[in-house]
């Protein structure tokens, strides 16, 4: 969080936990003269780099899709998948990036990753797309990150990818589905994997899915409109509560579009260990002290809404820049973060780029 300004600390008057809650005010114009010095020596980016897409690409996007050709096939074979997934070019990928003045996009499959398949399929599929990402990685210099993909519910096969992909292909992190079938991250059939990318001291990124028990459950709903950010939060609570967010502390956890619905339901996060004793030994400093070391992104939240519920309890240092593309554009999220109002211009520069450079230092150089 920024240094220049941070609002006063309070007792979260919502759910009894005391607490420090940050402020979502923003005072429009804070950096102004020496402020927007300071911004620049901090940053690299000045005010009206910081307000036009068209200066010089700095921002860096978390939340990025690619659709290796293997990956498309695969769709194709098993009939799942959207034009937008299917129709993507890394093309159209460096023009969104280019509009919005997006230096880097970290990149990742979207849902269903390897959920429709198992096996052998599961594991080479993970590494021809592994491969593919790591390819325009180093045709691309400067411009890509990557996500590995995993096929988690085979550890064994996990515990290879992970070792290929980041000793190997130099992947900057690992992207997972929230759920996988009827398993949320927390579960201990994940905990080998767990404790590697915790040994590790892996970045992990999460997508949300479709749960099983959440397919077509209302003929007017589409999953992404309200399953997808409930699966996301029921996996940051499995986290929390089956004690793996303390069992691990050194993964370092992305959560997906502010983290779902978990802002709204803060009360019910923090009072969980009052009323289920089973809990309680999960977070022995409060449920908000582990929410607080996670990591959040923009995508498709980038309004005033969200960010103000998002900042309300998670500090804007915990909040990253993501887009979704090809699902929504980079520019989008430039203008609904600004339009939004709720952060300062230097806290903006961390979110756009600042945070993430901490996450993955190779991309200052």
């Amino acid at each position: 969080m920024s240094e220049l300004r941070k609002a006063p600390l309070r007792g979260c008057f919502c759910c009894g936990e005391s607490d420090s809650l940050f402020s979502v005010l923003s005072r429009r114009g804070f950096l102004l003269g020496a402020g927007a010095l300071a911004l620049t020596a901090a940053t690299g980016v000045g005010r009206a780099s910081a307000q036009s897409a068209e200066a010089k690409p700095f921002r860096i996007d978390v939340h990025h899709h690619l659709s290796p050709p293997t990956y498309v096939t695969a769709s194709n074979e098993s009939g799942f998948g959207e034009a937008l997934m299917k129709n993507w070019t890394i093309e159209k990928t460096l023009a969104d990036m280019d509009k919005a003045g997006t230096a880097t996009a970290v990149l990742s499959v979207t849902t269903p990753a390897v959920n429709f398949t198992k096996g052998e399929a599961a594991r080479r599929l993970c590494r021809e797309s592994n491969e593919y990402a790591a390819k325009l990685v180093a045709d691309y210099p400067g411009r890509f990150g990557s996500f590995a993909m995993l096929p988690l519910t085979d550890v064994e096969g996990s515990l290879r990818e992970i070792a290929y992909a980041l000793d190997t292909l130099k992947a900057d992190g690992i992207g997972l589905m929230t759920s996988y079938g009827d398993k949320w991250l927390g579960d201990p059939l994940f905990l080998p994997v767990m404790e590697e990318l915790n040994r590790r001291k892996a970045l992990v990124s999460t997508h949300p899915t479709t749960a099983n028990c959440c397919v077509n459950l209302v003929p007017t709903q589409q999953p992404v409109m309200i399953e997808w950010g409930t699966d996301t939060t029921r996996t940051i609570a499995d986290i929390v509560f089956s004690g793996n967010a303390r069992r691990f502390p050194d993964i370092r956890w992305i959560f997906s579009h502010a983290g779902g619905t978990m802002p709204f339901l803060i009360e019910r996060f923090v009072r969980n260990p009052l009323l289920d004793p089973k809990a309680k030994a999960a977070v022995p400093d409060g449920t908000l002290a582990e929410l607080k070391r996670f990591y959040y992104d923009t995508a498709q939240t980038s309004n005033k809404a969200a960010m103000s519920a998002l900042s309300a309890i998670i500090p804007p240092s915990q909040i990253v820049f993501g887009t979704d593309f090809p699902y929504r554009t980079g520019i989008d999220h430039v203008k609904g973060l600004r339009d939004a109002a709720v952060f300062t211009d230097e806290q903006l520069a961390s979110i756009e780029r600042g945070t993430a450079l901490k996450l993955i230092p190779r991309l200052a150089s």
